[in-house]
């Protein structure tokens, strides 16, 4: 009597503990579908450790096929920080494929055109986002690895067999039938059976231990699929149709999953039915025989697997590009040209908070003069940045972009390459050889950004191999915008490029930026009156300056005393 009422004590603890959970989960779900609808457009806080960025490029990696957005370009224009801003995802998959989409530019229309339906359904139908939104909430992430990662380590398990599993499993069950026939005889058998498959269990539980993560993230990702199609959208319907093809052929996959996965084992909870489970387990090699199994379904299946990577991927992406409009004061839909130009209003940086938002049009290359910290990197990087928005994205920040579709590619930000032992200026003929490579390609037309060309060497080396590098580089199927210090350049090209300038405003002993772009050269040479707001003394500031003058008079320079 003692036991049976011990047992229902028992089975009412469970039945506690799994109901006070059930309501807790519950709970918070609804904490989080209501913070869904309330905080659209507001990005989540995000701690992205050492490393992250690159594991989420991973997919990109992979992935890689036509014209891409290359490092030093990514580099140049802080790519990494503007992924932050609009990283709305939930999922590793939505947040892989946002990373690789904004290092595809698309050169399809077409496709933009689909993107953008789907942008548009989501952002004008609040419940249906909020569904996926929760679907990929459970998706997840994968931990300090990419999903892409855990798939390429199956290879190193090489080939498996569950002969030894079925033999343990099989001695096991012929020693549970001795008992009925000696009991002694058949616990002796049980337990020394026992004893060797719980070693075995742990030798070979701990060495497929690491590849159960990836098994369990398909496994959600399957998961996931089956909830989606319970939302199905018309504007989903090819999508729904690769979905519900690749998904039927992992069914094999997915057919006794739980005694790898219980939803307990996985998150480590403690329940008492999943840690009665694990010993199960631990005797008969039930999910031991389970991984090889599945090991051997997502082999046969891996193209499938990453095709609905990619589709669940690319919907999330397109739900997050549509909270980051949320979040903007201003944006518009892009419009494309058959004519290589570009045409802008008000258009501003994503990463900074006071924008000063600029117009501008052209059809032809651009020279940019100017003061230091006048603005003129900054509207490189303005016009780069959306331009790369409007092929990716699909939104630019504006409030009216039109351009052709261009490949994208900069010599911006460059630094010396200390490890690898070249100067400046090796480091920085190597990327501008790479543009010009990229120009000679077919293709898409170029779309170039170079910031004080050859910086890296003497004023009259520099003048004399930048006319000519920015003449090769404003030909037929390229628009170069280059930004220079040389007001000679503006002379030398003026018949080739449009000239155009930053200028600032000095009162007293403080400096007045405006930001904003003014056609035409530079007439001013501010830089030694800058020294002057900045504290040199008077005597540096007028000798300079007495110098200067002369050299513009006489092309020469004075010698000093």
């Amino acid at each position: 009597m003692e036991y049976i009422i011990f047992a229902i004590a028992m089975a009412v603890l469970v039945l506690l503990f799994m109901f006070k959970e059930v309501i807790s989960f519950k709970k918070s779900e609804k904490i989080f579908i209501e913070k869904l609808y309330k905080e659209y457009g507001v990005l989540p806080p995000k701690e992205y450790k050492p490393g992250q960025l690159e594991i989420i490029s991973h997919y990109f990696e992979k992935h890689k096929d036509g014209f891409q957005i290359d490092d030093i370009t990514w580099n140049d224009l802080n790519l990494d920080e503007v992924f932050k801003k609009m990283n709305y995802t939930h999922s590793a998959a939505g947040e892989e494929y946002l990373y690789y989409l904004l290092r595809m530019p698309c050169m399809e229309e077409a496709e933009l055109l689909k993107r953008e339906k789907i942008i548009d359904f989501f952002s004008s139908h609040p419940d249906e986002r909020v569904a996926y939104q929760l679907i990929y909430s459970k998706l997840g992430k994968t931990g300090k690895y990419s999903i892409y990662d855990y798939l390429d380590y199956l290879d190193g398990l090489g080939s498996r067999s569950n002969l030894q599993h079925y033999l343990a499993l099989f001695l096991l069950i012929i020693s549970i039938a001795v008992m009925f026939v000696n009991i002694p005889f058949g616990l002796v058998a049980f337990g020394i059976i026992m004893i060797y498959n719980n070693v075995s269990y742990f030798k070979v539980k701990n060495e497929i231990d690491p590849y159960i993560t990836s098994f369990a993230y398909i496994f959600r990702l399957l998961t996931a699929v089956r909830k989606l199609q319970e939302h199905k959208t018309k504007v989903l319907e090819e999508e729904f149709k690769l979905l519900k093809k690749c998904s039927s052929s992992m069914n094999g996959f997915k057919t006794g999953s739980f005694l790898l996965m219980s939803n307990g084992r996985m998150s480590g909870s403690g329940n008492p039915l999943d840690i009665l489970f694990d010993f199960i387990r631990m005797g008969f090699h039930l999910d031991l025989i389970k991984f090889n199994q599945m090991l051997s379904e997502v082999r046969k299946h891996i193209s499938d697997i990453d095709s609905m990577i990619t589709t669940v991927g690319k919907i999330e992406a397109m739900i997050a590009v549509g909270a980051y409009r949320a979040s903007l004061a201003q944006y518009c839909v892009p419009a494309f040209s058959k004519e290589m130009e570009i045409y802008a209003a008000g258009m501003y940086h994503p990463l900074l908070e006071n924008p000063v938002k600029n117009n501008f049009s052209t059809q032809s290359s651009v020279l940019i003069t100017g003061s230091n910290a006048s603005g003129k990197s900054t509207f490189l990087k303005t016009v780069a940045l959306n331009s790369i928005f409007a092929q990716t994205i699909h939104t630019c920040l504006a409030d009216q972009y039109n351009g052709s579709l261009f490949r994208v590619i900069s010599s911006m930000s460059l630094r010396d390459d200390v490890q690898g032992g070249e100067s400046y200026y090796m480091v920085e003929i190597r990327a501008l050889k790479r543009i010009m490579d990229v120009i000679k390609e077919e293709g898409k037309p170029v779309l170039c950004f170079v910031d004080e060309v050859l910086r890296g060497t003497n004023t009259v080396e520099r003048i004399a191999a930048s006319t000519q590098i920015l003449k090769k580089m404003s030909v037929q199927n390229c628009l170069c915008f280059a930004a220079t210090h040389d007001i000679e350049l503006t002379y030398l090209l003026e018949q080739i490029y449009d000239n155009y300038h930053f200028s600032e405003e000095i009162e007293g002993n403080d400096i007045y930026f405006t930001y904003k772009i003014i056609s035409g050269r530079a007439q001013t040479r501010n830089a030694i009156k800058l020294l002057g707001i900045m504290g040199f003394s008077t005597e540096i500031i007028d000798v300079a300056e007495t110098m200067a003058g002369n050299f513009l008079k006489t092309g020469t320079w004075q010698m000093l005393d």
